[in-house]
């Protein structure tokens, strides 16, 4: 059997693939996280639950209306998004002048009332979703096995992670955000809606984190505790990459994500607390994060 640094490279290329996986996930949650945080000043702690809202959301489109895989990432996405404009305008849009705290504490409220809502109607059990036709099975490498849909994943999550980047950072409407956080009144002047700007943002952050759910269902148990075992570790990613900073999350997701299962294959002791372990040595080197710039 071949081996690389004494691991079987089978063993090493699967917790590669399953690092890859994990850091799409990441990427996707903490991108949703940034776009919020950069242009909105807004801690989310709902985002774990809204990752959980579009896992289900593709689970009741399935199961009950027989709506399948590829509706549902369209359609959850822009229903979770909705409930999150919402939210935003019911709640959220009378913190913006106040402390980071108060907007952190109410999204962790919410999210603990949203995760005890589902877990009194589901229960704490997993449910299925299966993996759609067109992507089951899949192709051997000589060195590993890849499944199709674990690809797809790794390759739409890219795909939408970097097509965020560029529309938030090279395009007008881009422009228009950021210059829409720092000054409102001089962007409102130029005939744009701000505050509406501001509540499709939120939106629109909501909706990546719903969209990683769609993807996550087939992949990991629909689960109402599926949002909250992850949002701490995105949280900790996004902090290494720099709050607010977009393409620091995407490349510190992805990141992150192989050096969690390359520490699995080498010292899986460590492979809980690898991130932290990061976090704690980025922030005392570099406090606004790798990508972050000190304000």
């Amino acid at each position: 059997m071949d081996t690389i640094f004494g691991v079987p490279t089978q063993a090493l290329f699967g917790q590669l693939l399953i690092g890859l996986i994990n850091g799409s996930f990441y990427a996707l949650l903490s991108l949703g996280l940034a776009v919020i945080f950069g242009l909105l000043n807004i801690i989310n702690f709902t985002h774990g639950a809204q990752y959980m809202m579009g896992a289900f959301c593709a689970w009741f489109l399935l199961n009950k209306l027989g709506v399948g895989y590829w509706w549902a990432l369209a359609i959850a996405p822009v229903a979770v998004g909705a409930f999150g404009v919402l939210i935003e305008r019911l709640m959220i849009r009378h913190l913006y002048q106040l402390d980071h705290l108060y907007g952190l504490l109410l999204t962790f409220g919410l999210a603990l009332i949203i995760q005890g809502l589902f877990r009194n109607e589901f229960g704490s059990a997993g449910l299925p979703y299966q993996v759609p036709a067109e992507l089951a099975g899949g192709q051997n490498l000589g060195f590993m096995f890849l499944p199709k849909y674990r690809a797809w994943v790794i390759v739409a999550s890219l795909v939408v992670c970097m097509a965020t980047w560029f529309v938030i950072e090279k395009t007008k409407l881009g422009s228009y955000l950021r210059a829409g956080t720092e000054n409102p009144q001089l962007v409102q002047a130029f005939g744009v809606n701000v505050p509406r700007m501001i509540t499709l943002t939120y939106g629109f952050g909501v909706g990546l984190a719903a969209l990683a759910g769609v993807m996550a269902a087939p992949i990991y148990q629909v689960n109402p505790l599926m949002g909250g075992d992850l949002i701490i570790v995105v949280f900790a990613v996004v902090v290494i990459g720099g709050m607010g900073s977009i393409l620091g999350a995407i490349l510190t997701g992805f990141g992150l994500g192989v050096i969690e299962g390359l520490t699995k294959v080498f010292y899986p002791e460590a492979s809980n607390t690898v991130i932290f372990i990061v976090m704690a040595i980025v922030l005392m080197i570099k406090p606004a994060g790798l990508f972050g710039t000190q304000k």
